[in-house]
């Protein structure tokens, strides 16, 4: 087969599974309101379900309702007969998947499900099947053309029943005022997360690592806090303890061009007097988006008073993954 074929023959696969999509889009209509609210009212876990391919592709729905707000998880159907149906309580909904819908497997499980109290939420391609005779919400995606030359290898019907199940996840988000922090809950480990859950309080340099100086002190004397503290910069506070500005390297590098004394020259007048500040308490991720938008490479963290609690440099945002 000739690269070109290759090509043809993708994008093919791209087109029908496309118009796949487009066929979804009459079938979310009152039945996938219904679900919605069924989904929303539950009151213990979403149980999703289905064999083969369709049990790949709920596996994945499940993983997508967890990790946004909606407590759920996947049941094998071929297992739940063998004691994993124990996982499922009158408090749960189940959503059974099978493009058919009629997979033995889940349709052996089904009066069980029935007689625990579970409510059922079947996806099927065509409703008139024995899954969608006994559900309390029979959802369907249509019947499309598989990608497939050969009409059997699971191809749209999988893409449609995963892009269904998106839509409910999703639906369900807003329903609920998921936010970026909560989803950041779900995802504590990656880098996700790190942006979402670390404040510059954890990054920042803090109580006796703070470099800072009084504004009468000297530029050499301040030269000194700077290298003590190794963040290439101190803050300058008034007679008050309050932020009175920033002292850098870039400072000092003007400094020495000015010819000043640096043994006599109070910091206070060459100071940068307006720098970058902020509260405590923020995230990370936002202290860095003010610092990228001043272009700055330091941020002074600041208490109520305006009086310095903290300090945080590039390197510190990058060691620690924000960037």
């Amino acid at each position: 087969m000739s690269r070109t074929d290759f090509v043809s023959s993708g994008l093919r696969v791209l087109q029908v599974e496309t118009d796949a999509l487009e066929a979804l889009r009459p079938h979310i209509g009152e039945g996938f309101r219904q679900a919605c609210a069924l989904l929303l009212a539950c009151q213990g876990r979403v149980v999703v379900s289905g064999m083969g391919k369709s049990g790949h592709i709920g596996n994945k729905i499940a993983a997508t309702l967890a990790s946004t707000g909606t407590p759920a998880f996947f049941m094998h159907p071929g297992e739940a007969s063998h004691g994993d149906l124990g996982m499922v309580t009158g408090q749960d909904v189940v959503i059974a998947i099978s493009n058919s819908g009629e997979a033995h497997e889940i349709l052996a499980i089904i009066p069980v499900i029935k007689r625990r109290g579970a409510k059922l939420i079947t996806i099927t391609a065509l409703a008139d099947c024995s899954m969608g005779r006994f559900a309390d919400v029979a959802l369907t995606i249509g019947k499309s053309p598989e990608a497939c030359p050969l009409g059997l290898a699971p191809t749209s019907s999988t893409t449609s029943t995963l892009v269904l199940g998106d839509a409910l996840a999703v639906a369900l988000l807003e329903a609920r005022g998921f936010t970026a922090e909560d989803f950041a809950l779900s995802h504590p480990g990656g880098a996700l997360g790190r942006r979402l859950l670390l404040l510059v309080d954890d990054i920042m340099h803090k109580d006796g690592q703070v470099p800072v100086v009084g504004i009468d002190t000297t530029i050499r004397d301040a030269l000194l806090e700077i290298t003590a503290k190794g963040l290439g910069m101190t803050t300058v506070v008034d007679h008050d303890g309050r932020l009175a500005g920033l002292y850098t390297d870039g400072d000092l590098r003007r400094s020495i061009d000015q010819n000043l004394d640096i043994r006599s020259t109070p910091i206070g007048q060459v100071m940068t007097p307006n720098c970058l500040t902020v509260p405590a308490g923020i995230l990370a991720a936002e202290a860095l988006a003010r610092m990228e938008a001043r272009r700055v490479n330091g941020v002074v963290v600041v208490d109520a008073d305006g009086r310095p609690v903290g300090a945080a440099n590039m390197h510190g945002f990058l060691r620690a993954g924000v960037v």
